[in-house]
């Protein structure tokens, strides 16, 4: 039997003179006990403890597509309604509460390169490979589509104003569309041979931003003004997600397996580089609190990054997920959606270890407890341990220590050139630069 007894060292403790008595700290406040701090100190590491072990963020996963999942859609004003689309045209409706397919469409010819719903939740619109725009009733009543458009371009990307009857295409370029007109109201080109993704700003509604195959991000102003800026990064951007709370920030996912923070007013330098991805990354959506943000990855994985800090705190996975084609943050910031290349949905809760239901009063009251001594004990180097230690797949960990390798190496590498050079010669360039290349105007 191991007894710890608790000990103070008389050395340790200076005195004024050497006939003083021995200085001993002592709390005089009655209401505190001697013990308190260590007291708290094992409840923390006990929370932190049952936090891991309770940690079981799958839910369930929605089967039914015949194929792999290019893209999803949330419903605005249903947090249980979704809508995904496969890579053979097969468009689906999903209801999230009873885990089951409600709707099924075959609405293209090849693959659902976007879809979206209209504010109002009555209607979303599909594109596809087949050059077509199609308005589908929510309704699950009609089959046919309520209205098609040819374009004379193929299509890659959909986002709708968040008011207004406008949405807008990208492929070629940048199309604006009226709800009512089968032409374009405008088109917005900056000498660019295709853009794959474009987001309305949710909070200022005449701006848009999207990615292109150059690997630039440009914004645009859909008044009279037409593009604004462009950021040229070294290698090319999948997606990209506007903060909700912020309407100045965005975040992109590149294909340096990091993801970038921009702010509109400075976009010289990334407010933030999130890592921790080994490979592209395909995906990103923001949590409606515009605190924390989802990110999917070929590296088949998952992660929720803090929009202030440069590593997740959360990572998801599964034996049978392959590579993620998209993800989603549901609007009642509880879940995490996710589709990939083996033809399924998940979902997963946004914080691994919450548990789902009514809670009591006195529940609510102990995990608030709980989670304020977290807090206060973060910095303690066991409870820190605890709370960052993850389990991941082989190859992610193998990836992960060879990536360490490799920026280990060019800092040495630069490290030397700067101290054999000349004073000057070779100037030190942020982290946050590196990526960087060139903004236009």
């Amino acid at each position: 039997m191991k007894v710890k007894v608790l000990s103070r060292n008389p050395d340790e403790y200076l005195r004024e003179t050497k006939r003083d008595i021995h200085k001993i700290p002592r709390n005089y406040d009655p209401s505190l006990h001697p013990f308190e701090a260590a007291r708290e100190y094992t409840k923390a590491l006990n929370a932190v403890k049952l936090e891991r072990v309770f940690a079981k963020p799958f839910i369930s996963s929605l089967e039914g597509h015949k194929d792999a999942i290019y893209c999803m859609c949330k419903h605005p004003s249903q947090l249980s309604t979704l809508v995904s689309g496969a890579y053979d045209g097969e468009v689906r409706v999903w209801s999230l509460a009873h885990g089951t397919c409600t709707r099924t469409i075959l609405a293209h010819d090849g693959i659902v390169r976007g879809v979206v719903y209209v504010p109002d939740g009555e209607r979303f619109i599909t594109i596809g490979d087949d050059k077509t725009i199609k308005t589908w009733t929510a309704s699950a009543s009609e089959e046919e589509p309520l209205n098609t458009i040819i374009c004379k371009t193929v299509l890659t990307g959909i986002t709708h104003h968040r008011y207004d009857p406008l949405f807008v295409t990208c492929g070629e370029g940048c199309h604006m569309w009226d709800e009512t007109r089968n032409e374009p109201v405008r088109t917005f080109k900056w000498g660019v041979d295709s853009v794959h993704d474009v987001r309305f700003n949710p909070v200022q509604k005449n701006l848009l931003a999207s990615c292109a195959s150059d690997r630039s991000i440009i914004l645009y102003d859909t008044r009279d003004t037409g593009p604004m800026k462009r950021i040229v990064m070294k290698l090319r951007s999948n997606k990209l997600c506007w903060n909700p709370m912020e309407a100045v920030t965005f975040t992109c996912a590149n294909e340096d397996y990091n993801l970038y923070t921009y702010d509109v007013r400075k976009l010289k330098t990334p407010v933030n580089v999130h890592r921790d991805h080994v490979e592209a990354v395909i995906d990103v959506d923001y949590s409606p609190t515009g605190k924390e943000f989802v990110s999917g990855s070929y590296d088949k994985s998952i992660r929720i990054f803090e929009v202030d800090k440069g590593h997740s705190r959360e990572v998801y996975h599964t034996k049978r997920m392959h590579r993620l084609t998209c993800v989603g943050w549901s609007l009642d910031n509880k879940y995490v959606i996710s589709g990939s290349d083996e033809m399924n949905l998940r979902v997963w809760k946004a914080k691994a270890s919450e548990k789902l239901g009514i809670l009591r009063a006195r529940e609510k009251q102990a995990l608030q407890v709980n989670e304020t001594l977290k807090q206060k004990f973060a910095a303690h180097p066991q409870v820190r341990r605890i709370a960052r230690h993850r389990q991941v797949p082989k190859h992610i960990y193998n990836a992960r220590a060879e990536l360490r390798t490799i920026r280990e190496k060019e800092k040495r590498k630069e490290a030397n050139r700067r101290y054999h050079s000349k004073k000057g010669a070779v100037p030190y360039v942020s982290e946050r630069k590196k990526h960087f290349v060139c903004e236009d105007k």
